[in-house]
């Protein structure tokens, strides 16, 4: 049994505290250190999605798949509305449980079959995200100070990222309130302008499947926030209205997402045919282009120190335990630099961000699954020592996440280097991988969990005292 006491720790010393590092990993968050409101999360999650990829995703459904504006619009609002709710529910579980979403992840994988969705998700963030968004942040300042080398611009955006990153989170929640306001003002009034040139009934010829493409890489981007999602409330007091939090988190991420998206969407209709930052500003006047510029390097900044920070959590919450008081800083530069070595090597092949973006819902639609089932399946029970218990084994979880994946990438992947078996056949399917994904692993995950019945000693002693649990391990 490893489990620890859910006490006040005075060593921390942290609370509120702005310009100071975050200390610790993934542990259980002291009453005592909980502050903060819901209505922060509008900014929270605003804040990073106000930048080019998020524009990227809009672009790709006329530029690569031949939609017209309006399939891309209603794609796009449908794509980021499943992403966005699923946001909100996973957001409202942080205040209450007081540890990282990969942490709560164990009660419906166990604590070593937590590898799986932990693993993958500090390599998807901490160098996947963090590689594409400082590619479009350092492209932004090379297009705004065209005398500075594209690798300098990488550099300097990375340091940034990675200072908010190690001194951690509430550092990174202030710089989204901070950057907040400029970015909505900055990215509303370019996506107008941008609007104004649209043609909307601009010739095109839709790729079969395309429309569902779009669908899916929209929720992709929505739904790359959600394992993050509990990062960012856990610090909230537990008494603070959940219906609160899970709709200024989903706000944020909807309204930003749509916006920028369509914008990009319209960037096409209006003459523009490439997926750079370039595209988007040529179509502005001189002053709001480079003032568009900027606040894409802001807005990458702010994307990336969420992904970063989240990796480093989600790389943490695997069960490594390190021996330093600052672990979860050090592991953010960790895996910072080894983003931006992947970040180097995309500079000038900006058409690498197709895929990634169109990709990235594949593994979390089949997380979804289980994770929501186990919700269902354990609603009304308090799991705090399970997920702390070293012990506790659920092998449903990654086997049902695992063989959801594997079933819905061969038979439903529609991507340049792999064609799923019926897409194959059948091209008006279109990318399906993340829906189909995540009923099979929903539904395998429900008989797996009704046959094994998988339970933590831990979790056993305490409900059986009668009493609120008292303990826990996130580490």
């Amino acid at each position: 049994m490893s489990t620890l006491p859910v006490i006040d720790d005075p060593t921390r010393d942290y609370g509120d505290k702005i310009v100071a590092v975050e200390p610790g990993g993934v542990e259980f968050i002291p009453l005592d250190e909980r502050h903060g409101s819901p209505l922060q999360m509008l900014w929270t999650w605003t804040s990073p999605n106000m930048e080019f990829a998020t524009v990227g995703v809009g672009i790709i459904g006329p530029l690569f798949f031949g939609l017209s504006f309006w399939q891309s619009f209603w794609a796009i609002v449908l794509g980021t509305a499943l992403g966005s709710a699923s946001q909100a529910v996973l957001s409202a579980w942080g205040p209450a449980h007081g540890v990282p979403q990969m942490v709560l992840s164990r009660s419906a994988f166990g604590f070593f079959g937590n590898v799986l969705p932990a693993g993958i998700n500090s390599v998807v963030a901490g160098v996947g995200w963090f590689a594409v968004n400082s590619v479009s942040g350092a492209l932004a300042l090379h297009s705004l100070v065209h005398g500075m080398p594209k690798g300098l611009c990488l550099v300097l955006v990375v340091a940034a990222e990675l200072l908010l990153a190690f001194f951690g989170h509430n550092l990174v929640h202030a710089f989204e309130r901070y950057a907040f306001p400029v970015l909505c003002i900055v990215f509303v009034i370019a996506s107008i302008w941008v609007l104004t040139k649209a043609q909307p009934g601009a010739k095109h010829q839709a790729s079969p499947g395309g429309w569902l493409i779009l669908v899916g890489a929209a929720f992709g981007y929505a739904a790359g926030w959600n394992p993050y999602a509990a990062d960012y409330t856990r610090y909230l007091k537990p008494d603070v209205s959940k219906t609160a939090v899970a709709w200024w988190s989903g706000l944020g991420v909807f309204w930003s997402c749509v916006l920028l998206e369509v914008a990009g969407a319209a960037v096409v209709t209006a003459g523009q045919s490439s997926l750079a930052p370039d595209s988007f500003t040529n179509l502005l006047p001189t002053w709001i282009g480079k003032l568009t510029l900027i606040a894409v390097v802001l807005g990458a900044i702010a994307a990336n120190a969420l992904n970063v920070y989240s990796g480093s959590i989600s790389f943490m919450a695997i069960g490594i335990r390190l021996p330093t008081h600052s672990a979860r800083a050090a592991v953010a530069l960790v895996f910072g630099v080894a983003g931006m070595i992947v970040a180097f090597d995309g500079l000038n092949n900006v058409s690498k961000y197709e895929n990634f973006l169109l990709i990235i819902s594949y593994w979390i639609g089949p997380w979804l699954g289980v994770v929501f089932v186990d919700w269902f399946l354990r609603r009304g029970r308090d799991i705090q020592a399970m997920i702390g218990d070293r012990t506790y084994l659920n092998w449903a979880g990654p086997i049902a996440m695992a063989v959801g994946a594997s079933i819905s990438i061969w038979l439903f992947s529609n991507q340049s280097k792999y064609v799923g078996v019926v897409v194959e056949k059948h091209p008006g399917v279109g990318d399906i991988t993340f829906e189909v994904g995540f009923v099979i692993a929903a539904v395998l995950y429900l008989v797996l969990y009704v046959l094994t019945k998988p339970e933590s000693q831990a979790q056993r002693d305490w409900d059986a005292k009668g009493e609120p649990v008292q303990a826990t391990a996130a580490t």
